[in-house]
């Protein structure tokens, strides 16, 4: 199975150039950084102890940054390279003030690149994040004897289903996981039935906040620009869900005439696309990065550039969390829930389950199917109670998450001698 699993790699290589080509033209690829996918790097190897983080993209990499945070304040550690596959998560890490962090794109996953890459970063400790499972990575890791940990694990029931078709050679790359850390009970069962040797339940990091963005910390000319205005925020929204916010709007906006809706697209490379499909509905659309001055008989606001979207929570009274009507899985809806906002989501959400019954039990989310719920279920006004509730509860059940990612996570970090350069 990894033999054929390497000719298909070998066959897409021969073909990549055409891929990236197309890819780069979509706005979905960096049009000289593209190179590190094929292992030509753009920094440098310091000398002293590095760790390495990988994460597929915006989400698992912004959850891992307060951990991130500690190890860049930690004296014992030289360098930390993150690794993600796409052009958002680099943006977004780019607007990080980090003293020892480096970013690089995650490599094919061919055992030439693997090896290659792991010769070239000599890693004292690897921790991938979530459902970031890649063979050729995981067997060079190994064979170079460096601890591997999995961390917030995250195997939904598609997934399993998807491995366990494979048995033998799902258990063969499973058993290489020297820890992981499931990010709930149904990963945790996976888990075991996929042959990880050790694991430890310790909970959805995404539940931890990021110290460096603070509650009263909101941008003040986007707070004076929006004062005057109602506003109702569509936010990681996939096809066809900006159409779905539109038709919302165009039902509130009968009651409040002072009505904005603030639309930030999972991928900005889809705003021209999301620009098409709204134009018949006879709405003024203008994009954040025009920097408009006046929001005057504004119907649709567009987020159009990289990293925002904690702006626009901290004003926001109302979020629907796209990925949900679309049949995507959900997106994290703790961020905006963190700074008072009502949350809204469609049925499809099996991504973040156990956060959603969270909030749920808290009663401030709520499932919509329509425009019409959409506009039902919209409030423009924040509930800093439900916050509290929300921060006080998280820290109550994650405090011992923290204790526990400090101990292992460092512990194995320090023991481990330094590689030679």
């Amino acid at each position: 199975m990894f033999f054929i699993y390497q000719v298909i790699l070998s066959i897409t290589i021969l073909i990549s150039p055409l891929i990236i080509i197309f890819r780069i033209l979509k706005g979905k690829e960096d049009i000289i950084r593209f190179k590190e996918k094929f292992c030509f790097t753009s920094k440098q190897r310091k000398s002293g102890k590095l760790i390495w983080f990988h994460g597929a993209s915006v989400g698992e990499i912004m959850s891992v940054l307060p951990i991130i945070n500690n190890y860049d304040n930690d004296d014992s550690i030289d360098q930390i390279l993150i690794t993600s596959s796409t052009l958002s998560s680099s943006k977004i890490l780019e607007k990080y003030r980090f003293k020892k962090v480096d970013h690089q794109f995650f490599p094919i996953d061919h055992f030439f690149f693997s090896k290659v890459f792991l010769s070239y970063w000599k890693p004292h400790l690897v921790i991938f994040l979530e459902s970031e499972i890649w063979p050729s990575m995981y067997k060079e890791i190994k064979s170079k004897k460096i601890p591997l940990i999995l961390l917030n694990a995250r195997i939904t029931k598609k997934t399993f289903g998807r491995w366990n078709k494979f048995k033998k050679h799902s258990f063969k790359i499973f058993n290489l996981i020297d820890i992981a850390y499931p990010q709930n009970n149904e990963t945790k069962k996976y888990l075991k039935q996929l042959g990880v040797k050790k694991i430890n339940l310790i909970g959805n990091i995404k539940f931890i906040e990021n110290d460096r963005n603070k509650q009263d910390d909101i941008d003040k000319r986007l707070k004076l620009q929006f004062k005057k205005y109602k506003i109702c925020i569509a936010a990681s929204t996939h096809e066809n869900e900006e159409l779905f916010a539109a038709k919302t709007h165009i039902l509130l906006k009968k009651k409040n005439k002072r009505l904005i809706t603030i639309l930030i697209p999972r991928h900005i490379h889809r705003v021209n696309e999301i620009n098409n499909e709204l134009k018949n509905l006879n709405l003024k659309i203008i994009h954040h990065s025009s920097k408009a001055k006046s929001l005057k008989n504004v119907d649709i606001y567009i987020v159009d550039t990289f990293g925002e979207s904690k702006k626009f929570y901290k004003i926001a009274t109302t979020v629907f969390l796209g990925g949900s009507i679309t049949d995507k899985g959900g997106q994290n809806p703790l961020e905006p829930a963190r700074y008072g906002a009502k949350i809204l989501h469609g049925p499809n959400i099996q991504n973040f389950t156990e956060v959603y019954d969270f909030l749920r039990s808290l009663k401030i989310s709520n499932e919509i199917k329509d425009p019409l719920q959409f506009s039902n279920q919209v409030v423009f006004k924040k509930n800093m109670t439900k916050v509290k509730k929300i921060r006080k509860i998280g820290n109550v059940i994650f405090k011992n998450t923290i204790k526990e990612l400090n101990k292992k996570i460092y512990y194995e970090i320090k023991k481990t001698p330094i590689l030679g350069l």
